[in-house]
Order: structure tokens, then C-alpha cells, then sequence
């Protein structure tokens, strides 16, 4: 299989580690334009949108294999074989802070370092733990993105992004939902929404950045703090933010976490 062509892959920059940037729902890897230019000079870099997103290969989605986050995780695994070099450390925004999760799962070792942008391992609030989210809630938010997936998607965007005063921002994220194909994007949302991936995360031993925005409404400040306690090699920053994209709305600050925390592989670089 052409995996550039299945995945849009865009391969960057110099060094010998390499950061390999996964996106969020409804997203594509040109939310990354603000970020990734902070890290070409030190680090290889690998961008790509995740399968019917973006400029990817829509013939190559299958229902059932992306019935689950696992899917996903397993292209991951195949990019990271054919593109990265050296340490890889994966940075992933919301739903693919779990899709890479699950990627160090299945091949340990492989994965150096996680960045992980408004991770949550589950949005529903269940016994002994708190999404943000009832169940309700979410059955409500999928039903309206049922039925108008587009009208969902206008209302939605904006208030996922936050970023007030900077209302260019909500209307890219808006574009790049109301492009993503609406059967793909509804069973994608599900997916995301639905998943619970407590058990993956609890005990991983892969060093970790938490990258959590002080006001978010789809990862709440709880949601990565609950994170940070699980996580046994974690590193939480809280960035001075309103919204689910900081690393859009914010990419200043980001950059300067990510570069306290990826030190020792930008060191690597420079040797």
C-alpha cells in the first residue's frame, strides 16, 4: 500500500529524532502550520492526515477497521516504520494523544516520548471518574451531528477552538470540518466520543507531556490533571488558553513547553 498517498504524508526538516504530529477530530495536519516551524532546524518531521481527513485517501477508509481508535494506531505504526529515524516522539492532539497511546501499546519501545495536546482517555463521567461530559450529553451532541452534520459543524467549531479574538482561527477549523465527509466524520466522532481508554494509559511508562489549555471545554483541566496522576513519567503544563487548540490559538507558549520537555532529544540532534 502507498502510504503517502493513503496518509498525505509530508516529511520535513533536519535531525535525528524524529516528531511525528497526528491530529485531532474533524482537523488535518495544516493545524500544525503554527507549531511545527519551531522545530525543523532540530528534528525530522512527519505530518500527516489521518485516514478521510484532509488530503488523504478516502478510497482506503474501511468502516470496519476504523470502528475503533485501534485502526488508526495501526497506520501509525506503518508510518512510523516507513518515515521516522532515530528517537521518535509522537505529538498528538486530542483523540490522537490516544491513538498514539494505543501505537506505544502495541510496539513497546518504539515510541521515545508522547506530547499530548488536550488528551482525554474518556469524555463520559462514570464511577470514580469525571469526562466532563454525561452520557446524555454526548448521546445529544452525536445525534445532532447525525442529522446535521453541517449546521453541527458551524455551531461546534467556534466553540471548540475558543480563541476569542481570534475568530480566523474558528473559521479554519470550521472550513476543515465542513470538508471532511459527513458519514466518515459521524462514525469518526463516535469513535472518539464513545472510547474509553483508561486501561491504556494507566501505567505507561513512555515519558510524557501534558499539554492542557487553563480553559477548555472538551478536555477539562481535571480531565488532564487525572492524566498527570496516571502517567508515572509525566510532565503536566497548564497553558494560559481558552479553547480545545493551543497549539493553534497558543503555539508560542506550546513551543516553549515542548522544547523544555524535548531537550534531551534535541541534544541528540546536536551531537
Amino acid at each position: 500500500m502507498d502510504l503517502h498517498h493513503r496518509n498525505n504524508v509530508s516529511v520535513m526538516g533536519n535531525g535525528s529524532s524524529t516528531l511525528v504530529f497526528s491530529h485531532g477530530f474533524g482537523c488535518n495536519q495544516a493545524m500544525w502550520n503554527s507549531l511545527v516551524p519551531h522545530f525543523l532546524k532540530r528534528f525530522r518531521v512527519v505530518l500527516y492526515d489521518l485516514v478521510g481527513a484532509g488530503l488523504s485517501d478516502l478510497g482506503a477508509y474501511d468502516t470496519a477497521k476504523y470502528s475503533t481508535l485501534e485502526g488508526y494506531a495501526r497506520d501509525l505504526n506503518e508510518l512510523i516504520d516507513s518515515y521516522a529515524e532515530g528517537p521518535v516522539i509522537l505529538v498528538g492532539h486530542s483523540v490522537s494523544a490516544m491513538i498514539g497511546t494505543l501505537a506505544d501499546r502495541f510496539a513497546p519501545g518504539r515510541v521515545a516520548a508522547h506530547v499530548m495536546i488536550g488528551p482525554s482517555p474518556r469524555y463520559i463521567d462514570t464511577e470514580g471518574y469525571v469526562g466532563g461530559f454525561k452520557r446524555d450529553d454526548i448521546e445529544d451532541l452525536l445525534d445532532t451531528l447525525d442529522s446535521n452534520y453541517l449546521g453541527w459543524s458551524s455551531s461546534m467549531a467556534p466553540v471548540i477552538m475558543g480563541a476569542p479574538g481570534q475568530p480566523e482561527l474558528s473559521s479554519e477549523l470550521t472550513e476543515s470540518f465542513c470538508r471532511t465527509e459527513p458519514d466518515i466524520a459521524k462514525q469518526f466522532a463516535r469513535v472518539t466520543f464513545l472510547s474509553d481508554n483508561r486501561a491504556d494509559v494507566i501505567g505507561l511508562t513512555t515519558p510524557v507531556l501534558i499539554l492542557q489549555s487553563s480553559d477548555d471545554l472538551i478536555a477539562p483541566v481535571f480531565v488532564g490533571e487525572y492524566l498527570h496522576a496516571v502517567l508515572p513519567n509525566s510532565t503536566y503544563h497548564l497553558v494560559d488558553n481558552i479553547g480545545h487548540c493551543p497549539h493553534m490559538s497558543a503555539p508560542k507558549a506550546c513551543a516553549a513547553a515542548m522544547e523544555r520537555f524535548l531537550a534531551p532529544w534535541a541534544a541528540v540532534n546536536a551531537g
